[in-house]
């Protein structure tokens, strides 16, 4: 019926960015699924990080679409806005991470919100009726490749990029958050999500593009003296800091997501291969069944016959367990 291409064709807004060919192997790939609103008839997309991927020269400016969330009519594929996290990305920062819908009171007036925890450190809340940017602030301690959010939404950089040498990146390759899912609970008006404090070593090893080879210009190395750390959120809405914090324990490379209930329960795969389960409000530990198995996956409910169920898949299995 329509597509929509995340890097924009010669002519066409943006494409300064990528000279000659380069907008046919641009990246800004579409890897995970968006989200839809009814009411406004939109759907609201992210985009991955542009290519090469540690290499910004041969790809001045901004690199429109990489790294944007983008709002397009679902009848037609029309961009209705746009709004980018990380402007020529040297990083691999994605913006995949899911853009949760949420409607609710915000700076005293009531909004329609569009609430992000990017993978680049910030957690962003944007008017989703328009793309407007609302806030910003980082949820991560280990962060050096940006000193802040400016009154537009755009990084304030610091000038740390990768080098031949290697250069101290936080966060790291991995992201401070990642496609997993985030989840907001509209009694407690919290935003969970689960971070991570990592840093990696960045290289640059300048490339020509050759069909059939990965493009990247050179990657990432473990940074010595940083140890990856997973740690459960909950923000408010209008809130630089969480309401309550649960560090984990475990080497910090699982990718289990969160999921919270009307009954005031927030359910995640934590970091030492447990199925968990906190009170939503407080972070208080209720829960846990340990899977022996790493978890890459985020929990679902479902209900038969009137009963609910909670089920998360770990390793090559799906463990499943019923409410009370």
């Amino acid at each position: 019926a329509w597509r929509f291409w995340t890097i924009p064709g010669p002519g066409e807004f943006g494409s300064a960015s990528w000279p000659g060919e380069l907008y046919k192997r641009g990246g800004g790939t579409t890897w995970m699924p968006g989200t839809y609103d009814p009411e406004l008839n939109t759907i609201y997309w992210g985009t991955s990080n542009p290519a090469p991927d540690f290499d910004g020269g041969p790809r001045p400016g901004d690199d429109l679409y990489t790294d944007c969330v983008l709002a397009l009519d679902p009848d037609t594929g029309k961009l209705k806005w746009y709004f980018q996290f990380t402007p020529h990305d040297l990083f691999d920062y994605d913006a995949t991470e899911t853009p949760v819908l949420v409607d609710a009171s915000y700076q005293g007036q009531p909004r329609k919100l569009l609430v992000e925890a990017n993978r680049n450190g910030y957690f962003y809340v944007l008017d989703r009726t328009n793309g407007h940017f609302l806030s910003a602030f980082p949820f991560v301690e280990k962060l050096n490749w940006a000193k802040g959010i400016d009154a537009q939404g755009r990084p304030i950089r610091t000038g740390v990029q990768p080098t031949a040498e290697g250069a101290r990146t936080c966060p790291g390759f991995s992201g401070a958050t990642n496609w997993y899912s985030p989840s907001y609970n509209p009694s407690t008006r919290l935003f969970y999500f689960l971070a991570e404090e990592n840093c990696n070593l960045f290289f640059l090893k300048p490339e020509e593009f050759a069909e059939g080879k990965t493009y990247y210009s050179t990657g990432a190395r473990h940074s010595p003296g940083d140890h990856a750390q997973k740690i459960l959120l909950a923000y408010g809405l209008e809130s630089d800091k969480p309401l309550w914090r649960f560090p984990q324990v475990g080497s910090g490379h699982s990718a289990g997501g969160t999921m919270t209930t009307a009954g005031g329960l927030l359910f995640f795969g934590d970091d030492a291969q447990s199925f968990e389960a906190v009170d939503a409000q407080t972070g208080t530990p209720l829960w846990h069944f340990n899977t022996g198995q790493g978890m890459h996956a985020s929990p679902m409910s479902y209900a038969v016959n009137g009963k609910q169920y909670v089920a998360i898949a770990a390793g090559s299995d799906i463990f499943s367990f019923g409410l009370p």
